[in-house]
């Protein structure tokens, strides 16, 4: 994954306030932290910033120049305002370039798996260790033609090259397993009923859809 170069502003104004102010002319307030250095408080325009971190994904690595000084910087949290979407507030952590670190990737599933099964996805992230300038988009899991039964655990996963996995290897991310038939559930859902002390009562059933009748005439 290569990084997206953006060029942002030292940030001297702090507080509630000032953050509104910035939110008002389309850009945001970020910091980058890590290195034992200070924190760099920036700010950001908003559209590319936005743009950037779609393209990166949750990993979105950033070169960002502030005041003629390159900054490689991992994204770590990000705040977007629920109602309107766009971005509130960033948080990067400074990396190096050949520096290993330790990210959650997405699992995307590719295909489909055999006819009458149901594909449960149990861990939709799996954590793996990488270099900063190479660390995947996401984690393909090939389901085609599972059948049921068929489960992938992380340790069977094909990682990307440098890619080191953290997550236990035992972890199952993806199940595939038997579809229920319509007789399966509904004797499921009577066996639930007869548990629960609830009697259905045909005769009323029978009266009720007679009335239905009736009305329709």
């Amino acid at each position: 994954m290569s990084e997206e170069h953006i060029k942002g502003e030292a940030r001297t104004e702090f507080g509630k306030g000032a953050a509104r102010r910035i939110r008002r002319e389309n850009k945001v307030p970020a910091v980058i932290y890590g290195h034992g250095a200070d924190p760099i408080h920036l700010t950001l325009p908003g559209h590319e910033t936005m743009m950037a971190l779609r393209h990166g994904g949750v990993n979105a690595l950033l070169e960002i120049d502030v005041d003629g000084k390159k900054h490689l910087a991992l994204t770590k949290q990000v705040q977007t305002d629920p109602v309107r979407r766009v971005l509130e507030h960033v948080d990067f952590v400074s990396v190096k370039r050949g520096e290993k670190v330790t990210v959650e990737v997405p699992v995307h599933l590719v295909g489909e798996a055999a006819k009458e099964t149901i594909v449960v996805t149990d861990a939709t992230v799996i954590e793996v260790e990488a270099e900063a300038t190479h660390i995947p988009e996401y984690i393909e899991v090939d389901i085609t033609g599972a059948e049921a039964g068929t489960q992938f655990l992380a340790g069977s996963l094909t990682l990307p090259k440098g890619s080191t996995l953290l997550t236990d290897a035992e972890v199952l991310v993806v199940n595939v397993s038997e579809a229920q038939s319509q007789a399966s559930l509904d004797a499921e859902l009577e066996e639930a009923e007869a548990e629960a002390g609830i009697e259905r009562d045909e005769a009323e059933v029978e009266v009720v859809g007679e009335s239905a009748e009736d009305d329709s005439e």
